[in-house]
């Protein structure tokens, strides 16, 4: 395996020699068709779960690749790690070697003064001043000049309208590059928003008020009256995963791509924005959001959380160039009812940022965030339960710490239950709980996608315990064993089941 990928096209090259990508060469429709076929071979769970490049998109000249990262196996090729269910985790352990033996006072600490001391140089992201993504340039004044089949810029892209009642066609899978006004020559932030196309040169921009582009955007109001903003689709897969990471505040996005990569990042200075962007993207979009100008309504929009989220304000980006590689590949993503592809990028964060969590709660064993849950509306946690109300100072502690706050329902469990069997997680949830006891009621910030919060982006949360009762929290009967099997029964059993069953 190559890794690291140079670029999105040597991705497609492995996933084809590892049997992860099939072609379609049958002509289909950016509307709805493609979300459909995706939609089927996502929620095979088997070999039939494959990348998918569309060859042949009604109307357009580009092809489509989905469903990419939309497997364990396809996850770990894209992050250069062991193809095991739980591979992810060799990330986490190098992040656990740079914040051991000496705790810092933040991550973000430790990352600086190892940027100081020169640990880390070979991560940084690298400026060049050539870059493929700038193969084609097409700036809005004279895009009339090389109009092709009647389409100028946004036109050209075979954007996809995912679901039915969609407000219209969305950019998905996006790596938005932003800057922090305050932080001057420094302060990038790169996050997975959504947009909207409202006609060939404008589209939302979908950030929600906890994402960092909002706090830039805010930020931006006070500044000027533009918002420079980037948006690069069809690179290098640890690009796109990054973008979605909840990094601590300060953490540039291509920092933890170079770390991942054991390589820093190329990046090019836009044409016509002062802004950087990978050099080996597929295409780019520059633009700007006009601060003075009134917000747009987006959506709705056939969210991750199998619901449509509703339509609402957000800013409106303007684009001023589109660059891409010579016959450039369109990379896009759906969301919906799990599994999808945003599925396995989730997983891929769980293992990868509990080290991060277990710097804050050292005594958490283990995490499982269910694909059902869609992240941020169910945690299960494992932990060594040394003192009464354990559990609850726990939740507390999980509610007050970065994205993690917007858990509507954490469940606690003892170091013996295996939190992964969610066969095993419903006998300790269902038996081990006394709901008047256990339950535990907080109130505080949502997810804005959160549909049945009375009010958008703050309502109640549940913490449960399903930990073994102490008699120091009041329980004064005998508490029951699990039944098990002896070691010594089950290997006689095991011989002869070999011998005689097999």
């Amino acid at each position: 395996m190559p890794f690291p990928y140079s670029d999105l096209r040597e991705y497609i090259l492995d996933l084809e020699a590892a049997g992860e990508l099939i072609r379609i060469k049958t002509e289909v429709s950016s509307e709805l068709e493609i979300t459909e076929i995706a939609d089927r071979i996502s929620k095979n769970l088997g070999a039939e779960n494959k990348a998918i490049l569309f060859e042949k998109v009604e109307g357009y000249g580009i092809p489509v690749l989905i469903n990419s990262m939309g497997s364990h196996q396809r996850m770990q090729m894209a992050l250069g790690v062991d193809k095991d269910e739980r591979g992810y985790d060799a990330i986490g352990d190098r992040i656990r070697s740079l914040i051991k033996p000496e705790l810092p006072i933040s991550f973000k600490d430790k990352i600086d003064k190892l940027l100081e001391l020169g640990e880390l140089r070979n991560i940084i992201p690298k400026r060049v001043s050539q870059a493929k993504c700038q193969e084609v340039v097409i700036s809005r004044e004279e895009s009339h000049l090389i109009k092709e089949d009647g389409k100028l810029l946004l036109d050209k892209l075979p954007i996809l309208k995912c679901w039915p009642e969609d407000g219209g066609a969305f950019i998905t899978l996006t790596s938005v590059f932003t800057k922090d006004p305050d932080k001057l020559g420094a302060g990038r932030n790169v996050g997975m928003y959504r947009l909207q196309k409202f006609d060939d040169i404008t589209t939302g921009m979908h950030w929600h008020k906890h994402h960092d582009g909002a706090s830039n955007y805010a930020k931006t109001l006070k500044h000027g009256k533009r918002m420079e903003i980037a948006i690069a689709i069809g690179n290098d897969p640890v690009i796109p995963y990054c973008a979605t990471a909840p990094l601590p505040p300060g953490i540039d996005e291509m920092l933890l791509a170079g770390f991942i990569r054991n390589q820093g990042v190329e990046l090019v200075k836009c044409k016509t924005i002062d802004i950087e962007v990978p050099a080996s993207s597929e295409i780019v979009l520059e633009g700007y959001i006009d601060l003075e100008e009134e917000l747009v309504t987006e959506g709705p929009f056939g969210d991750h959380t199998g619901f449509y989220s509703l339509a609402d304000l957000y800013p409106k980006f303007h684009l001023t160039a589109l660059t891409h590689r010579k016959d450039p590949i369109y990379a896009t993503t759906i969301v919906g009812i799990p599994p999808q592809e945003d599925c396995y990028l989730g997983k891929a964060t769980e293992r990868i940022f509990l080290p991060l969590l277990q710097l804050v709660c050292p005594e958490i064993l283990d995490m499982n965030l269910p694909w059902e849950g869609v992240f941020h509306n169910c945690a299960l946690i494992k932990i060594k339960k040394k003192y009464a109300g354990h559990a609850f100072k726990i939740m507390n502690t999980i509610w007050g710490t970065g994205q993690l706050a917007w858990t509507k329902y954490i469940i606690v469990f003892d170091d013996d239950v295996d939190i992964q069997n969610y066969s095993e997680v419903a006998l300790h949830a269902f038996g081990n709980t006394d709901p008047e006891r256990d339950f535990l009621f907080s109130r505080g910030p949502l997810d804005i996608l959160d549909h049945a919060s009375q009010i958008c982006g703050f309502g109640s949360k549940v913490g449960i315990d399903a930990t073994k009762k102490w008699s120091g929290e009041g329980f004064q009967r005998e508490w029951p064993k699990l039944i098990t099997m002896s070691e010594e029964i089950k290997n006689l059993v095991s011989e002869k089941w070999n011998r005689y069953f097999s």
